[in-house]
């Protein structure tokens, strides 16, 4: 990883913070997106190597601050190896934000849908290239009502956190599928269940039941482990599509198989972006 560049958002914490520690100490040039200025800072005082990490502030909520994130990192390099979306959240209570988002499907999926086709041009002309999305086993029975993307009705925390993981599979295949040619690779991974900030902000019983459930969780090092290698590793260089699980290739549900929702969801999400 040497002299290469790392965008990482959700690289403030938890596995994200493991896996942008790694990957300085391998020598990647870290490009933070987060937005807690505190955290924010105290991460970028741990980043190893000689390379000048940097860092954007941001709310991955909101669409225009998706947007100009993504403007401003483009417009600051030169060259993009890596792009890691990995900023993620779980809500008790359903929250809309000023875009009319239902806030899961916001942080959790049209971030990542946003900032990579911010950076596209960016990682395309860096190529060869990788996007790795972190997604969660959570995706499992989940299914994608076109008719209610936003949740109004029925809504459930984990439930609709589930959607959004299905949304992560979805939106890497689409884009692996466009990316053909491009020497830009897109990936996803369940990291496994780990013991991290996640969670603890999600209101209601789904924050003591998520505490409790870390007893018996896995570290955050263990959790990074395979966005660490899909970032890095040339066993993968010219692997794309893939959901990966403990550095394997698995098999997801046949609902994020289904390449007609996942263009779909594309089109879906290019509407709502203003695209």
């Amino acid at each position: 990883m040497q002299g290469k560049v790392v965008v990482i958002t959700g690289g403030t914490s938890g596995i994200g913070q493991v896996a942008a520690e790694r990957l300085a100490a391998l020598g990647a040039r870290i490009v933070l997106v987060a937005r807690d200025r505190q955290r924010g800072q105290a991460t970028l005082n741990r980043l190893a190597g000689p390379a000048a990490h940097s860092i954007h502030y941001a709310d991955l909520s909101l669409l225009a601050e998706m947007k100009r994130v993504a403007a401003e990192i483009a417009a600051a390099e030169p060259r993009i190896d890596v792009l890691i979306n990995n900023a993620g959240a779980m809500f008790n209570d359903r929250q809309v934000t000023a875009d009319g988002l239902e806030r899961t499907f916001a942080v959790n999926h049209m971030a990542y849908y946003v900032v990579t086709q911010g950076l596209r041009e960016r990682l395309i002309a860096s190529g060869p290239a990788r996007i790795v999305s972190t997604s969660s086993d959570a995706h499992k029975g989940a299914r994608l009502d076109f008719n209610d993307l936003q949740s109004a009705n029925g809504y459930g925390g984990f439930k609709v956190y589930g959607r959004s993981k299905l949304c992560n599979i979805l939106f890497t295949r689409e884009l692996a599928r466009q990316l053909e040619g491009t020497k830009v690779t897109a990936n996803c991974l369940h990291p496994g269940f780990v013991a991290t900030r996640f969670g603890d902000q999600s209101g209601g019983l789904l924050a003591p039941a998520i505490g409790f459930a870390k007893f018996f969780a896995i570290s955050p090092e263990k959790g990074a482990d395979t966005i660490v290698y899909l970032a890095s590793s040339e066993a993968v260089d010219k692997v794309t599509g893939q959901y990966f699980y403990k550095r394997q290739s698995v098999t997801p549900t046949p609902e994020a198989l289904d390449d007609a929702v996942a263009l779909r969801l594309w089109q879906e999400s290019a509407a709502l972006a203003g695209f």
